[in-house]
């Protein structure tokens, strides 16, 4: 695979933890002040260049995916020994304790079908809050070293019409930029792993929420939570794909806490006011994201509708989300603008009314 860096800066106050090859989690490396220099210092895989997880390390998969250039990603959870997870109680986010680590690595198949490491982003719980580093990967594929301040990178991966290969620009994002999507309330916070999006149903242990139970790292009961469907399926109705779609492309900016609040767009999948969803909702400031569209949403009309319109662009005045992504998601576009049509039944009487 081609890599050209162009734009990384040096490392930044780098911690000192080098533990031996294939030693256990090193707590110390979650916990303690500085910032590890190298993905291998923390021991969450047993063999690093194949991801596969040391012991205690729990990958997992979501129900609903964020968009992020089309990258696969591995996810992966830590808990340290004897530590249980509980839940928040407004949203079933996973409420993980002091010393918890959540990974991901995000990575492309190469020209021989093999997954490549592209970076490594964490969240560490340390006990003054969350901590989010991006770590990049070698050019050998054997580690990856932390760059704070991201990088921009020229990639050729399977991202065009129907999986063909052609160059693009990857965008890793610095330190401060994973507070975009991951604040809460001005903190950084997990948002992924929530009931909903965990929870695929299942009845014994092919669900991971049971599976984790059964390792002592979930409480024995959990509470009822909706169960947010996949949306690249057609196993539940329109409406309910394009809503996960949303909670998780969108809802982290755009909640009732989010750096979005004030624009009074909620697209969490639990919300209820068909306004907040943006449903004849005009914006708060019109401008040139707004593409002279009248309403966040036009039942019936998905081209008269500013959330197609910004989600159809690459345009970084216009584009949303604004962090992530420099392809166009086309599935979710075509996701959204089904839905939208289909909502054709609400009346012009409502929308006079909003």
């Amino acid at each position: 695979m081609i890599r050209a860096f162009l734009a990384v800066s040096a490392l930044l106050l780098v911690g000192a933890f080098a533990p031996a090859a294939l030693a256990p989690v090193q707590d110390a490396a979650i916990t303690e002040k500085g910032f590890p220099k190298k993905l291998s210092d923390y021991g969450f895989f047993a063999v690093l260049p194949e991801q596969v997880p040391a012991d205690g390390v729990q990958p997992y998969v979501l129900n609903a995916a964020l968009f992020s250039d089309k990258a696969e990603k591995r996810r992966f959870m830590y808990v340290p020994a004897g530590q249980e997870v509980s839940f928040a109680s407004r949203d079933g986010l996973l409420q993980l304790p002091v010393g918890s680590a959540l990974i991901k690595t995000f990575g492309y198949e190469n020209e021989a079908g093999v997954f490549e490491p592209i970076e490594t982003r964490l969240l560490l719980h340390r006990a003054n809050g969350w901590l989010a580093l991006p770590y990049i990967w070698d050019e050998d594929g054997q580690d990856a070293t932390l760059k704070v301040t991201g990088g921009r990178l020229e990639i050729e991966a399977p991202v065009g019409p129907d999986g063909a290969r052609q160059m693009f620009t990857y965008s890793v994002p610095n330190k401060n930029q994973c507070k975009g999507c991951h604040a809460l309330g001005g903190e950084v916070t997990p948002i992924g792993p929530k009931l909903r999006n965990l929870n695929n149903g299942a009845s014994d242990s092919s669900n991971q929420i049971i599976a984790w139970r059964e390792a002592g790292i979930l409480p024995n009961r959990f509470p009822d939570h909706p169960i947010m469907p996949r949306f690249d399926t057609k196993d539940a109705p329109i409406g309910e794909r394009a809503r996960a779609y949303l909670d998780i492309n969108c809802a982290h900016c755009h909640n009732r806490q989010g750096p979005a609040s004030n624009s009074g767009l909620y697209l969490t999948y639990q919300e209820s006011n068909d306004t907040a969803l943006g449903l004849y909702k005009r914006p708060v400031a019109a401008g040139r994201g707004s593409g002279n569209r009248e309403f966040a949403i036009h039942p019936g009309q998905p081209e008269a509708s500013i959330m197609l319109y910004r989600m159809d662009s690459t345009d970084p005045g216009i584009a949303m989300p604004e962090l992530g992504r420099s392809l166009i998601d086309d599935q979710g576009v075509a996701l959204v603008r089904e839905w939208i049509a289909s909502l054709e039944g609400q009346s012009d009487d409502k929308k006079d009314s909003l």
